[in-house]
């Protein structure tokens, strides 16, 4: 009998540490590592916020759903390529703002889509450069912008149902410069034509007929002439875009930056909305992209006339006191594609309607 019960209670035993060893902890739970939480979530803490304990927080981005281009979110980074802790490729120190924590290549695998890349002429190549008055300089220089690009060409090649969208802060003055080295990259059989974006409002195509025609990169750029010389599109015949830096941060303010019309100019179907300082925090980075970040969706959506933002550009975008950027493009997803929180449960009852797809996007904006 003895024997029995000791069996039973190794039995119990291991069945206890089974599941310990299975269980994971969700958004908010303390932690002590990232294997503590559930899968997208890492361990953290936001001592900016108050936090005295590490909890899990939001580390990827929701998978994309297949509606027309213009009635999604994208999460974006600013100066997606300034990244803590990477030496400058011409060997020296830099002496510069940086705005993100890990590689491009983690970027798109946690699910950012947007990519804000600084573009100059330097060392007789593109280069990625963090500087000011239009001239990088060995201490400002990150790495040759086809570094960058093969890694974003190596993602789409890898994921053929994905969009990247690029904006370009454009400082290349030599002719057909950021043409060729799209093309060295091999992302040109990837690339939207200007020819396919409505200039004058109304819906983009489908993210189907994108991904079925294989051009699933959209490239925008800070110089309208090159829009007609190279092909490139020039990001503000397409979409509004709030002021960048603590102009785009003001509580109950979203203005426009100079280039931009104003946000509730109908004639332009995007908007792109900025949340982040002018002076990058990593530490306050956390506290700005939670409840801030999210009560500025609201202030943004008035002011671009009743529409919600396409493209939310953050800094140090994994950094959260919980749901963070994340949940922040998920709420603009819900918003966007169903008008209430629950993207699912809408899309759901739509498919249960046996509707065909084209009737189901033209339902999604009314569901309720």
């Amino acid at each position: 009998m003895g024997r029995m019960l000791e069996l039973l209670l190794v039995a119990l035993l291991l069945e206890t540490l089974a599941l310990t060893a299975t269980a994971v902890s969700q958004i908010g739970d303390e932690c002590n590592v990232d294997a503590d939480c559930s899968s997208g979530l890492y361990c953290s803490l936001c001592a900016a916020a108050g936090d005295v304990s590490t909890t899990c927080i939001r580390s990827q981005a929701t998978p994309s759903t297949h509606l027309p281009f213009n009635k999604y979110a994208w999460l974006t980074t600013h100066n997606s390529f300034a990244i803590e802790g990477e030496p400058s490729a011409t060997g020296s120190i830099l002496k510069t703002n940086m705005n993100q924590e890990d590689s491009v290549t983690d970027q798109l695998n946690n699910g950012v889509r947007g990519f804000m890349l600084d573009f100059y002429d330097f060392l007789d190549d593109v280069w990625l450069c963090h500087s000011e008055g239009g001239i990088c300089y060995n201490h400002t220089a990150f790495q040759p912008a086809s570094q960058t690009l093969n890694e974003i060409e190596l993602f789409l090649v890898a994921n053929p149902t994905e969009i990247i969208i690029i904006f370009i802060e454009d400082y290349v003055q030599v002719p057909n410069g950021v043409s060729e080295v799209f093309t060295n990259a091999g992302l040109k059989q990837f690339w939207f034509p200007v020819s396919k974006m409505p200039k004058t409002g109304g819906d983009w195509p489908t993210v189907d007929e994108m991904i079925q025609t294989n051009q699933r990169l959209l490239v925008f750029t800070s110089v309208e002439s090159k829009e007609e010389s190279e092909g490139i599109a020039y990001e503000w015949n397409y979409m509004v875009e709030n002021m960048w830096g603590d102009g785009g941060m003001q509580p109950d303010s979203c203005p426009n930056r100079g280039e931009s019309r104003p946000m509730n100019d109908a004639n332009k179907s995007l908007v792109l909305q900025n949340y982040f300082r002018d002076d990058p925090n990593e530490n306050l980075s956390c506290v700005d992209n939670s409840a801030n970040l999210e009560n500025m969706l609201d202030v943004c959506y008035k002011a671009s006339g009743n529409r919600w933002t396409n493209f939310l550009a953050v800094d140090f975008y994994k950094r959260s006191s919980g749901g963070g950027a994340f949940k922040a493009v998920d709420l603009l997803n819900d918003k966007m594609q169903c008008g209430y929180d629950g993207i699912d449960a809408c899309q759901a009852r739509l498919n249960l309607m046996g509707l065909p797809y084209s009737q189901l996007v033209t339902e999604l904006n009314t569901c309720a």
